[in-house]
């Protein structure tokens, strides 16, 4: 058995990372928010950096839970949220901004969903 009040946190982390990540997407309607100005690469920048947080914080859970609790939750893609940690991190000069735009408009919400959901039934 794993440590449920830890795990609790972790997800808790998460969530508020992905709630930051979808306030601060919401003045970008294009790609070219992002990258069009100084001020959309500061806000491309700190969505990463989100990014990378909830990334870290998914690994920790299958690290305290010895990959026992994402597994239930079948309807989200763990390998890629928690790969997407690592291709932002150890390639930050190859980010692709239509990816971020595309992980935050279309995953970002069913993520967070699905962390509200584990935190209640945890």
């Amino acid at each position: 058995m794993y440590d449920k009040a830890l795990v609790r946190e972790v997800l808790s982390q998460i969530l508020k990372a992905l709630n930051m990540v979808k306030y601060r997407f919401v003045p970008v309607s294009s790609v070219e928010d992002f990258t069009g100005t100084p001020q959309g690469m500061e806000k491309l920048d700190s969505i990463c950096m989100q990014l990378i947080a909830i990334g870290e914080g998914l690994k920790n859970i299958d690290k305290v839970t010895s990959n026992s609790l994402l597994i239930n939750y079948p309807e989200i893609n763990w390998k890629g949220a928690k790969a997407m940690r690592d291709i932002i991190s150890h390639h930050y000069f190859e980010i692709d901004a239509e990816i971020i735009y595309n992980v935050c408009k279309e995953q970002v919400d069913p993520l967070r969903k699905t962390k509200e959901k584990m935190l209640v039934e945890l």
